[in-house]
Order: structure tokens, then C-alpha cells, then sequence
């Protein structure tokens, strides 16, 4: 599993769920619970699917080592 891209991705979904209930519950009272449900969790998975891309992972580009064989220039 790529543990490096989940610790900011499951954060950052329950930020999102967090701050979608608040906001549901004190400025759109009007809107039923399975709808607020329902928005609460497709906000929630559609975060968790655009951090999951947009965070590092694992597998990051590493620089080429330098090859063992290269003589050293020496100055005359």
C-alpha cells in the first residue's frame, strides 16, 4: 500500500466531512438529512480522490547515481 499518499489523503477527507456537516447543518437547514447524507459523502469521496492524485507517492523519481566507473580529470 502506498502509506506515504494515504497519510494526507484520509485527513483531508475528514476535513472535508467535517467542515460539509457544519456547513450543511448551519447554513442550509432547509435541506432534508438523506440529502445532506448524500452530499457529505460524495463531497467526502470525490476530495479523497483528487488528493489521492495530486499528493506525492512512493514511487517519486529518484536522481540517476553517479556511475562508479568515471576517472577524475585531473588539472595540469
Amino acid at each position: 500500500m502506498e502509506k506515504r499518499r494515504f497519510k494526507f489523503v484520509i485527513p483531508t477527507m475528514v476535513i472535508v466531512a467535517v467542515g460539509a456537516i457544519m456547513m450543511l447543518r448551519n447554513y442550509f437547514q432547509e435541506v432534508s438529512t438523506r440529502d445532506s447524507i448524500l452530499l457529505v459523502v460524495i463531497a467526502t469521496l470525490f476530495s479523497g480522490v483528487i488528493a489521492y492524485f495530486l499528493f506525492p507517492h512512493d514511487d517519486e523519481e529518484k536522481p540517476d547515481p553517479k556511475p562508479a566507473d568515471i576517472k577524475k580529470k585531473t588539472s595540469k
